[in-house]
C-alpha cells in the first residue's frame, strides 16, 4: 500500500491551485524540475496519473478529482497539530492566518488587528487577500484560520457567524445629471451602464452575483455593465465619468469627503452587503485566532450563528 507524506499532498496542491507546475514552484520556492519529480514519484505510488498536461496549464484527471478533496483535509488537520501542539507552550504567540476579501480590508480591519497587536505582541498575524469563494477555499483547505468574506457559504466544512452587513451606495461622477440628487426608483438608472465585478458562470462570486440579485429584485434585469475586477479602478472609471457603480460605502469615505465621487440616493432601495466570518469545522483555533474574531465581531457588529 502506498504510503503518502505532506510533502507530496502539498505539491499536489501547489499544482492544482496554481494552475501548473511553473506557478506552483515559484509559490513554493522550488524548481520546477523539484516539482515535477515529486508529482511523478506520488502519481507512480498512486498507479495513475493525476493531472491531464495540455498546451496551457494542466487540469486535473479523475484520480486527481477524488484526491482533492481528501488532500485538503490531510493537509488542514496536519496545520492543526502543529497549531495545536505549539499552543501547548506558547498560547498568546504563533501564527494566526487570515484570508480577506479585498474591499473589507479597510479601516474596521486596521483597527482589529492594531487592538490585536496591543493585547497580543508576540502574536504574528498573516493577511491575504481573495474573492469570496477563494477566502473560503483557503479556510477549507487549513491555509487559512480565519475567512472574512461577502455572504453566506453553505459548505459543510465551514462554520460561519454572521456580522452586520455592509450598506452599499450607488456611485457616480461629480458632473453626472443625478450626482447628489434623491430619485424615487433604481429602474430610473436603467439606461446606465454599469461597472461591476466579473463573475463567471461556473464559479459565481458572491459580491457581483449579490449586485446582480438586487438589479432583478428592483425591477432593473438585465442591465449593461462593463467587468472591472478591481474596486480601484471601479472608482477611477467612475470618477472619470464611464458609468455608475455599487459599492461599499466604507471604501469611498475619503473620495467623497474631497468631493471626487458623488452618491445617488435612491428611496426605494437601502442595499447592503452580509458580512460573514468563516472558520474550518472542528479545526483548531488558537486563543490568538479566537480572540481576533470577537474583535471582528465587536468592531464590526455581531448579528449571530447562521
Amino acid at each position: 500500500m502506498a504510503r503518502i507524506d505532506a510533502d507530496a499532498l502539498e505539491t499536489f496542491l501547489a499544482v492544482h491551485r496554481h494552475g501548473g507546475f511553473s506557478a506552483a514552484a515559484k509559490a513554493l520556492h522550488r524548481t520546477q524540475p523539484a516539482i515535477s519529480r515529486r508529482l511523478a514519484l506520488l502519481e507512480q505510488d498512486l498507479g495513475g496519473p493525476l493531472f491531464e498536461r495540455m498546451v496551457r496549464g494542466s487540469r486535473l484527471s479523475q484520480a486527481g478529482r477524488v484526491l482533492l478533496p481528501l488532500a485538503e483535509k490531510a493537509v488542514a488537520a496536519m496545520h492543526d497539530a502543529e497549531r495545536a501542539v505549539m499552543a501547548l507552550t506558547r498560547e498568546d504567540a504563533g501564527p494566526v492566518a487570515l484570508a480577506v476579501v479585498g474591499t473589507l480590508a479597510d479601516g474596521k480591519l486596521t483597527s482589529a488587528l492594531r487592538d490585536l497587536r496591543v493585547r497580543h505582541e508576540d502574536l504574528d498575524v498573516s493577511l491575504e487577500t481573495a474573492t469570496s469563494r477563494r477566502v473560503s477555499e483557503r479556510v477549507t483547505s487549513g491555509d487559512a484560520d480565519i475567512g472574512l468574506r461577502y455572504g453566506f457559504d453553505p459548505n459543510a466544512e465551514l462554520d460561519s457567524r454572521h456580522l452586520a452587513p455592509e450598506p452599499l451606495v450607488i456611485i457616480c461622477a461629480p458632473d453626472h445629471r443625478m450626482a447628489g440628487r434623491r430619485i424615487e426608483q433604481l429602474t430610473e438608472l436603467r439606461a446606465e451602464r454599469w461597472l461591476a465585478f466579473p463573475s463567471a458562470p461556473d464559479r459565481p462570486e458572491a459580491s457581483s452575483a449579490h449586485i446582480f440579485g438586487l438589479f432583478f429584485a428592483y425591477g432593473l434585469g438585465e442591465v449593461a455593465w462593463s467587468a472591472v475586477d478591481s474596486l480601484t479602478a471601479q472608482k477611477r472609471l467612475v470618477e472619470a465619468g464611464y458609468g455608475p457603480a455599487l459599492v461599499p460605502r466604507s471604501s469611498v469615505t475619503e473620495e467623497l469627503a474631497r468631493g471626487t465621487l458623488a452618491v445617488i440616493d435612491v428611496a426605494d432601495i437601502r442595499p447592503v452587503q452580509p458580512v460573514t466570518i468563516v472558520t474550518r469545522r472542528g479545526g483548531f483555533l488558537s486563543r490568538g485566532a479566537m480572540r481576533l474574531i470577537e474583535l471582528l465581531e465587536t468592531i464590526y457588529g455581531k448579528t449571530g450563528p447562521l
